[in-house]
């Protein structure tokens, strides 16, 4: 049997991009393990900072299917779970494969070494979708061979590049992504769009970023927090975009505590932050242009009428969707 790497590999990352913008300041890992026969065992991801890193979480899942051990499943802790797979893993992962869209890291920082556990747990064979460039937590290749592990990095290299992308530009300077929302007709006004979990998400990316900015006719007009108040998190600091510094101090985003408002009419404070989210529709879209790494989008399926997804699918650049009109 010829082993397809390359769809192991985009199931790792499909799982990845589940987690974009919610692991500040670390990437979006995801992680497949399959078995002797390359069934798969486990598909997970790193979540959130300070919780257990891609490669921990799938070989938890893995190790459950494996012994049917199920007294792992209630430890959350990466270092307990790095010990208790350490301690009963009895070789039964001798005979898995792991895809990982990142290197292992192998430094001990919040989370223990990825790269040494899967050493020490008699793995065999590792494939890598990108190398890390953070010195600290880079060397996780040389850590598996050395240990006797086969490598194979550069899988869907290109594709794992991109998901790390705003990981590479936190280290270097700054990540500025744009985000907004609409409807099937292009919509961006009157009122909510997204669904609540969608707008769970944007709450939950809000909590990491440092600074939102937004344009001044949108705070005049909607009157926003613009706070993650869904996931009980911090609001960040606000930039208002605008030429005229003449606002209601009542509107609610000047009353939260903890966050700094200022107005300007330019981009530049941006270099003073690292994780930034530009909030806006077709206005800000053209004044943000030459400041913008990458663009995040939310779809609803409602016109004038409201819509159930039947089915999704992609002809080339073209996203396709069947609909069926809710009554």
């Amino acid at each position: 049997m010829v082993i397809d790497s390359n769809f192991f590999m985009s199931l790792a990352l499909k799982e990845a991009w589940k987690y974009q913008g919610l692991t500040y300041p670390n990437p979006a890992v995801g992680c497949v393990i399959t078995g002797q026969k390359d069934e798969l065992l486990a598909i997970n991801a790193h979540q959130k900072a300070g919780s257990p890193h891609a490669e921990v979480m799938a070989l938890k899942d893995a190790y459950i299917k494996l012994t049917n051990d199920k007294n792992i499943s209630e430890i959350t802790a990466s270092k307990e779970i790095h010990s208790y797979l350490l301690k009963n893993h009895k070789n039964c992962f001798k005979d898995i494969s792991i895809y990982t869209t990142l290197e292992p890291c192998s430094h001990i920082g919040k989370t223990p070494s990825c790269a040494s556990l899967i050493s020490n747990l008699g793995v065999k064979k590792v494939f890598v979708g990108v190398c890390d460039i953070n010195e600290q937590a880079s060397c996780g290749n040389d850590l598996l061979i050395k240990n006797g592990v086969e490598v194979t990095t550069g899988i869907l290299k290109k594709e794992c590049e991109e998901s790390i992308y705003p990981f590479n530009r936190w280290n270097k300077k700054n990540f500025v992504f744009f985000k907004w929302a609409q409807r099937l007709d292009g919509s961006t006004d009157n009122g909510i769009i997204s669904s609540n979990n969608s707008r769970v998400n944007v709450h939950a990316m809000r909590n990491l970023c440092d600074l939102l900015v937004i344009g001044g006719n949108t705070v005049r007009v909607d009157r926003p927090r613009l706070d993650a108040r869904l996931v009980d998190g911090k609001a960040p600091d606000i930039l208002i975009i605008s030429r005229k510094k003449d606002f209601d101090k009542t509107i609610p985003l000047f009353s939260v505590k903890g966050r700094k408002v200022i107005i300007a009419d330019n981009f530049s404070l941006l270099d003073e932050y690292k994780n930034i989210i530009i909030e806006g529709s077709s206005k800000m879209f053209e004044l943000s242009r030459e400041v913008v790494d990458s663009y995040l989008c939310y779809i609803a399926p409602a016109t004038a009428d409201k819509f159930k997804i039947l089915n999704q699918s992609k002809v080339e650049e073209d996203i396709i969707i069947w609909m069926k009109r809710e009554l």
